[in-house]
């Protein structure tokens, strides 16, 4: 609103108090235009939180009404230190007996030559390592198939430490390390993967001509086939072996994964006897899926309940109190809970799987229904999620919620629709509001022009007033002096 400052001048009226007053009452239909876009606003927000809520329902329901959850399984094994055991929906329920006879190794030798500091250095040439398997005598090598030997060439420079970090930095599939005791430092290599076909050998291609000999880098070559071994055999690399219900099975890895179909066996330590692997329906998965849908139900339940209550002590409405959108969705609610299902004869009602409707709109878990309704998973699993194209009476309880949402959460749902219309209404309010204020702006000017009129005019006629006055006072004196 403009300031007004001038205004009274020529009359004396408080004009400018008189103008801000008549404005002020033209303007004081903007207050509740105001009260009523933050009441909108304040709904739309509520719509929001329901929004998220519903999908939070959907996502519980669709879990429970998918078959991906009711084709989990869970193994367990009597000894974890000997073996631990995870599983795909994959595999078959049942037990198994395991035993391990061989863990899983990998091969490895060490330097026969000590040397006083890993500065020494250690001759120059090249080495040569290759992957393969060693029969039981190491008197023969197979390379192994696919793998291409590697040369690491070694200078005159190069010390202990130096040819360490070469061969592991080659890829060779073989890793070193220096080893220091009292009596000095010796160079390790050992397989980096385990297996028999994992084991190596190392020919040196020695500067100083002797390639098998106790000097200069022949020193680290490993060939007993040739005679070349001043590395001392620490290790054998060996696969695993192990039975299952009696059939023996062979693995590079301590890890057994498709010995069973869906089973996988991490291998820990040999065993002395068999050790029993049970594989069965995840229930915990299950049962943790039943209280996440009836947390997420409660939570809806509830919030729908604070935003349409009436507060009798405070004498206060809740946000959507009376609004027809928020009321039907708590109806639509707790009918298809309070409505049998076809879908399993042993769990026509919800309450029967476990899940009991509170006074207060929430659902609570009866575990002890709960567990009794997993020992009947194939009935259990119908009153949740069977789905009758024909007949909506048979299906599942989460099929419903599931399919209740997503009717709800659509582009033409009721909490879209209600939405959009909140909107709009904040739109015309917000016009509203815009015109009232370019109404008042207008009714300000007008004012203005009318009292300045007014106020000039009254200066011309407080002036010829005073005028007159003069006239008159001068007529009489000159009057009275005769």
């Amino acid at each position: 609103m403009a300031s007004i400052t001038s205004l009274g001048i020529g009359s004396g009226l408080d004009i400018n108090s008189i103008v801000t007053q008549l404005v002020a009452l033209e303007r004081e239909p903007l207050k509740q235009m105001q009260t009523d876009a933050s009441t909108l606003q304040t709904k739309v927000s509520s719509y929001g939180k329901i929004q998220s809520l519903f999908s939070a329902v959907q996502d519980a329901s669709n879990k429970l009404s998918g078959s991906a959850l009711w084709t989990q399984v869970s193994a367990k094994s009597a000894d974890t230190t000997a073996m631990a055991v995870t599983a795909t929906g994959a595999a078959a329920t049942g037990s198994y007996a395991v035993s391990v006879q061989a863990l899983a190794t990998s091969q490895s030798v060490v330097s026969g030559a000590r040397f006083a500091n890993t500065t020494d250095l250690v001759g120059s040439g090249t080495l040569n390592v290759e992957l393969g398997a060693w029969d039981t005598g190491r008197t023969a090598f197979t390379a192994k198939a696919g793998a291409t030997p590697l040369a690491i060439t070694v200078t005159a420079t190069d010390t202990l430490g130096t040819l360490r970090d070469k061969i592991n930095a080659a890829g060779a599939g073989v890793s070193a390390s220096i080893v220091t005791d009292a009596s000095g430092s010796r160079l390790a290599i050992r397989s980096s993967d385990t297996g028999l076909e994992n084991g190596f050998r190392i020919t040196a291609a020695d500067d100083d001509g002797g390639n098998t000999d106790a000097a200069g880098l022949s020193r680290f070559a490993y060939d007993p086939t040739t005679g070349a071994a001043q590395m001392l055999h620490s290790q054998a690399g060996a696969n695993a072996l192990a039975t299952i219900n009696g059939i023996e099975v062979t693995s590079a890895t301590n890890v057994l994964s498709g010995a069973v179909d869906g089973l996988t066996i991490q291998l820990g330590k040999v065993t002395t006897g068999p050790v029993d692997v049970s594989v069965s329906s995840d229930t915990d998965a299950i049962n943790k899926a039943i209280t996440d849908f009836a947390k997420a139900y409660s939570d809806l339940s509830t919030y729908l309940g604070d935003q349409t209550k009436y507060d009798a002590a405070s004498k206060t409405g809740g946000p959507l109190q009376g609004d027809s959108t928020a009321t039907g969705l708590q109806g639509r609610l707790r009918s298809v809970l309070n409505s049998p299902s076809g879908a399993s004869a042993s769990f026509p009602r919800l309450s029967d799987l476990g899940l009991e409707l509170q006074r207060n709109g929430t659902l609570q878990v009866n575990q002890t229904k709960v567990t009794a309704a997993l020992s009947n998973l194939k009935e259990t699993k119908k009153a949740f999620s069977n789905y009758d194209t024909l007949d909506a009476t048979n299906n599942g309880f989460a099929k419903r919620y599931a399919l209740l949402a997503t009717s709800i959460l659509g582009a033409d749902g009721a909490i879209t629709t209600r939405t959009e219309g909140l909107r709009k209404q904040i739109t015309n309010n917000t016009e509203n509001q815009a015109r009232l204020n370019d109404r008042v702006d207008l009714y300000q000017q007008r004012l203005v022009q009318q009292y300045s009129a007014m106020d000039a005019n009254m200066s011309k006629l407080n002036a010829l007033s005073s005028y007159v006055t003069q006239q008159l006072a001068g007529l009489t004196s000159s009057s009275s002096s005769k």
